[in-house]
Order: structure tokens, then sequence, then C-alpha cells
């Protein structure tokens, strides 16, 4: 009886060590992106002369199966400005494995400062050639990013959307 005991313990720990070994997720060789948020909705717009005004920061989660996402020499995240089609490249490190699989799966916050330099935020007008200057006749440009990024093989994640973003012309 107690040998029987004893073997029917170590099968129940070996049951339940073997089952602490889980496999590595897989996921598809090209990246995939889901939209997790922003940490405002409403901006102002950038202007000439006047010192950094505001930041905006937009999450989004990745996966990749190959692991083979950033580097820190190519341009590989696109928004891409809802009112023009104007596309901004951003880079991103080289993202290390961890674990024994090869993929990969995190959280990017992309900041971008609005600056007079950068002019990310700038209210544009309709019938007008302005940018960048207050008004009263248009007192909020809506827009919203596209976002899609591109691993080291080149192959490019599905496109996301930000919410709306309101700028403020004042």
């Amino acid at each position: 009886m107690r040998r029987t005991a004893c073997y029917l313990l170590g099968f129940v720990g070996l049951a339940i060590w073997l089952s602490g070994c889980a496999n590595a997720p897989t996921y598809p060789i090209e990246p995939e992106i889901e939209y997790v948020g922003m940490n405002r909705t409403e901006i102002l717009q950038s202007r000439n002369n006047i010192p950094q005004i505001d930041t905006l920061i937009i999450r989004f989660s990745f996966t990749d199966g190959d692991g083979d996402l950033g580097d820190a020499d190519s341009i590989n995240i696109f928004l891409t400005d809802s009112r023009d089609g104007f596309r901004h490249s951003f880079k991103v490190n080289e993202i290390p494995q961890l674990g024994s699989g090869d993929g990969i799966s995190g959280e990017i916050a992309l900041k971008i400062t609005n600056s007079p330099s950068t002019k990310f935020f700038c209210c544009t007008f309709p019938n007008t050639n302005l940018a960048c200057i207050p008004s009263e006749e248009f007192p909020v440009d809506e827009m919203f990013y596209t976002i899609q990024i591109r691993d080291r093989a080149g192959n490019l994640s599905n496109e996301i959307q930000t919410e709306p973003i309101s700028i403020l012309c004042q």
C-alpha cells in the first residue's frame, strides 16, 4: 500500500511538472499590431517660434512569429495622416527574443512631441495653403493616424487606426 501511494504521488508530481512545460506561443511571421490607445485626443497645434507645446503618446501591441522586428538602421514604423496622406516614418531598435520560441510580442509607445521644428500637428484649412496659424473660422481640425510596421524581412503588418485627434487651432 505504501509503495502504491509513493508511485501515485510520484506520478502526480511528474504530471504537474510536465504541465508546467507549456509550448511557446506561435505567431504568423508577418508582424501583427493592435491599437491600445493614446494619452489624449486633443492637442494644441504647432506654431513657429513657440517652444514645445504638447506630446501625444500612441500605444499599440505587436506580435511577430519569427522575431525579426526592429532595426536601428531602417525605418520600420509608419504613421499616415488621414487629412493629406502624408507618411511620417520612425525607427524602433531591434527587439530581443525572450524565452525558447522565436516569436516575440509586446507593446510600443510612440511619443510624438509637438514642436515648431516637427510640425506634426498643424491645422490645415479648406481651400487655402495656410497651415499652423491660429484660426477663428476653423477652431478645430480633426484627423487620425493609420499605423503600420515592417520587420527586417520586409513583411508589413496589418494597418490599425487611432481614434480621432482634435487639433486645437488657437
